[in-house]
């Protein structure tokens, strides 16, 4: 099986679109668990091994198909600028229905810190408003070590403090 990876560049109006950057030949089409994440980013972009911190995007259709995969921020040793606007643009070109953002710790320290919790909240809740659902935001740290929001409750925790909210707001 083979997962494109893309850029966006701009047409002569200026609008975004896809231009596929390279395809990698990988044997997983579906995403079935934060693992198999891990494994096609390291894999595809050998990100364990960075120097710097990078945040990659996959997009997904409805059934966890990868419509495609995208580097969107590449920073500093220990930042990377990661805006919601750059994240959902291209999720919405690449027509996905979910997303999932990786990305890495050059330290080797898989553990978030309080900005990657405030980050992944905030895409969280903007994916919400705009219909594309967060399935995890993963941190990639050296050999095969992850820690994925979605395995460790906080994406759910996210979902439930929506509820209280909307329940308290009735």
């Amino acid at each position: 099986m083979s997962i494109s990876t893309y850029v966006v560049e701009k047409d002569a109006e200026r609008h975004p679109f896809l231009v596929e950057e390279q395809k990698i030949e990988y044997g997983v089409s579906c995403i079935q668990s934060p693992k198999d994440v891990v494994d096609l980013i390291n894999h595809a972009f050998r990100l364990r091994f960075m120097a710097e911190e990078y945040v990659y995007l996959l997009s997904l259709d409805s059934k966890g198909h990868i419509l495609g995969m995208f580097e969107v921020s590449h920073g500093t040793v220990n930042s990377s600028h990661c805006n919601p606007r750059e994240i959902f643009l291209r999720s919405l070109v690449s027509g996905g229905n979910s997303a999932i953002i990786v990305h890495n710790h050059p330290s080797g320290d898989t553990s978030p810190s309080d900005t990657d919790i405030y980050v992944s909240k905030r895409l969280y809740d903007a994916g919400k408003l705009i219909g594309i659902n967060v399935d995890d935001f993963i941190i990639v740290g050296e050999e095969d070590e992850y820690y994925s929001f979605n395995e460790e409750g906080m994406i759910s925790q996210y979902g439930r403090e929506d509820s209280n909210e909307q329940t308290q707001s009735l």
